[in-house]
Order: structure tokens, then sequence, then C-alpha cells
């Protein structure tokens, strides 16, 4: 498997991404995450050979890019993360929660099986390898709290409070559901 690596800037800093040979995002890191690491070594980890930055990665930079600028409201670029089988459904139901909106982890658990698995939630969102497209930033503790994120939870409240402006100030804002690029189970 071959991943081409690519990195754009974002007002919460740097962001690395790799597609996969077919163009679908693979991985994704903000690179001042509090759980800083090598993309790169991530990668190698999951059987992938690095090579640098083609045309397989402009239009993933170019869909980060327009949603730091509160220019996109829906990612349309495909996802291949690699998971177990509860991730997967895990992740497919996080793409159903609309821009500017949050679910609890309860929810989440509620729709993929059952409301008692909230911390099994957790912990597929806590390796989610493409934060952002994947939303897991969209899911908060059951008091509304904020809770957990790879990025830390100063860069979940900055995405999740850039979210809301957009879509307040957004007449196209959308009342349905995120579609889901990730394969079926």
């Amino acid at each position: 498997m071959i991943a081409s690596l690519d990195q754009t800037d974002s007002p919460a800093g740097p962001i690395a991404f790799a597609v996969n040979e077919a163009g679908a995002l693979v991985r994704l890191s903000f690179l001042d995450g509090i759980q800083q690491y090598s993309i790169g070594e991530e990668l190698a980890r999951d059987g992938y050979s690095i090579k640098p930055a083609s045309e397989l990665t402009a239009p993933v930079r170019e869909q980060l890019d327009a949603y730091t600028r509160g220019e996109l409201l829906e990612f349309t670029i495909p996802v291949a993360p690699q998971g177990t089988e509860w991730q997967q459904r895990v992740w497919r139901e996080l793409m159903n929660i609309p821009f500017g909106q949050t679910r609890s982890y309860g929810e989440i658990a509620g729709v993929v099986c059952t409301t008692r698995a909230s911390r099994a939630v957790g912990r597929a969102n806590a390796t989610n390898p493409i934060p952002l497209v994947i939303p897991c930033h969209r899911v908060i503790g059951a008091n509304g709290t904020l809770t957990g994120f790879g990025g830390g939870l100063h860069l979940k409240r900055a995405l999740l409070a850039h979210e809301q402006e957009v879509a307040t100030r957004s007449s196209d804002a959308p009342a349905g559901t995120q579609r889901s690029l990730l394969p079926a189970s």
C-alpha cells in the first residue's frame, strides 16, 4: 500500500494528511495537538509506504482549506480509515452528525448498539485516524461537557465554535445529515 503525504495550514496550526492510491483519505493529524506524533510512523505501522504529496492530495487540501475558511459544510472526499468492525460502525455514525451540531457518546452508542456502550464509543473516537473529516470533535459528554479529543480540548472547543459560527451565519446550513463516505459494513 502506498500513501501520499501532504500538509496544509489552518488557524489551529498545520494539518498533516495522507491519501491512498485511490485518493481516499487514510490519516489526518493536527500537528500542534497534545498528542504530537509522526504521521509517517502511524502510516508505516498500518503498512503504508510513504511518498510525497501528489495530485491525489490536492482535493483533500482544497476541502480542508475551504472548511477552515468557513466555506465548506460537508466533506465529500472519500475516506478509508483502518479499524475494527466496531470502530468502522462508530465512525460511520459520527459522519451522520450534522455540521454545527453535537451528539453525546451515549446517543452515538444508542444508534450503533446500546446506550451502555458509551465508553466503547469513546475508545473508538480516541482511535479515529481521520479527525475533523470523521467528526469525533462533535461528540460530547451526556451533560454537555467537552471531553477527550486528541488535539486537546482547546482545539475541540475551537472547532465546535467555528462550526457553530459558520452554521449560524449560513442560510445553507444542512438540516439533514452529513453523508457517510465510509464503506458500508
